[in-house]
């Protein structure tokens, strides 16, 4: 019984190396699922965090402070520290697609109010007070010289 309780972790073990290996259609499976996002196995937490949209440079020492966990590679994180790391940034922060939703519908608020900021998503500038006379020549690329907002408006 002892014997087979020590083979059945070593069949554990050599199955989660396989899949760390393991290529389905081409595609290598590698990394931790955190989140909606998947965090690459050759770097360090501090940086493969940072690969969630969401989370920079301070919020993934922040969350690292937060749980006690050391600045090691991805591939040497306990069981433990993995279930804590994703429970604790599922439950805490809005990442990923809910964070690209609620900013979507913020600039889709501020269409509708029609204020200075929404006004200016509208016609594509910039709307937090920088240049455009010399700058932002991206943003006035595709504009004419009357927008269509404001052609509704001189008719």
């Amino acid at each position: 019984m002892l014997g087979l309780r020590c083979s059945v972790g070593t069949l554990s073990d050599v199955g989660h190396r396989l899949l760390q290996t393991t290529t389905f259609h081409g595609i290598r499976v590698q990394g931790i699922r955190v989140g909606s996002a998947e965090i690459p196995d050759h770097k360090r937490i501090a940086v493969s965090l940072q690969s969630i949209y969401g989370i920079g440079r301070s919020r993934a020492r922040q969350i690292l402070s937060e749980l006690n966990i050391d600045n090691k590679l991805t591939r040497e994180l306990t069981g433990r520290e993995i279930m804590a790391l994703r429970e604790h940034v599922s439950s805490t922060y809005v990442i990923g697609e809910d964070l690209r939703r609620c900013i979507n519908a913020d600039i889709t608020r501020l269409k509708g109010l029609q204020c200075y900021k929404g006004i200016r998503h509208e016609d594509k500038l910039p709307c937090r007070g920088q240049r455009t006379k010399t700058n932002s020549r991206t943003a006035k690329k595709g504009l004419t010289a009357v927008s269509e907002r404001h052609r509704a408006s001189y008719a």
